[in-house]
């Protein structure tokens, strides 16, 4: 009685042929998905800028006096019996690891006429910064290119501008003409 000898399984060939594909397959797909991962990196920074742009309207409505907050950290100091006035994932954006991709910072803005409104003793959080006229928030991606390719940047103004080669200059200058609507 002679044994059939069952070869079941994949040659060599085969497996190879297959992993290629799946190279091709992965090579194709892998761009897409950084520039979809971008894309929301850049979208999350945007939501961002708003939300401090909202956060530093209720600080000077609130606490400031109709003065701004100059850093995160002011934003983030509530008010006795109150809330603070942006989130902590705000407030811990401006160092790493940063938010989504990207770097969200509130500075005093370098306008020649932002002056104090309140001194430090006067708003409302004990934050231990006066609060000024004007002030300014940029959103920079950590990795250029990789986490994100816009830099955006807005002020008391409220519009969010934004720069793709670039980070915005503080203050905004004039000439700049790229917002988000």
């Amino acid at each position: 009685m002679k044994k059939l000898q069952k070869n079941e399984g994949f040659t060599l060939i085969e497996l190879l042929i297959v992993v290629a594909i799946i190279g091709i397959i992965a090579a194709i797909a892998v761009p897409g998905l950084l520039r979809a991962r971008q894309s929301g990196n850049e979208a999350s920074a945007i939501g961002s800028v708003r939300a401090i742009n909202s956060g530093e309207a209720a600080y000077a409505s609130s606490c400031g006096g109709g003065g701004y907050a100059t850093t995160n950290l002011a934003l983030f100091t509530a008010p006795v019996g109150g809330a603070p006035f942006i989130s902590p994932d705000l407030q811990a954006a401006q160092a790493a690891p940063g938010k989504s991709g990207y770097f969200i910072t509130v500075a005093n803005n370098l306008d020649a006429a932002n002056l104090d409104v309140l001194t430090a003793a006067q708003v409302c959080n004990g934050s231990g910064l006066p609060s000024r006229a004007m002030y300014f928030v940029s959103a920079v991606p950590i990795l250029s290119g990789q986490t994100g390719t816009r830099r955006f940047a807005s002020d008391h103004s409220g519009t969010i501008y934004y720069d793709n080669a670039a980070a915005i200059a503080n203050p905004i200058p004039a000439a700049l003409t790229t917002y988000i609507q």
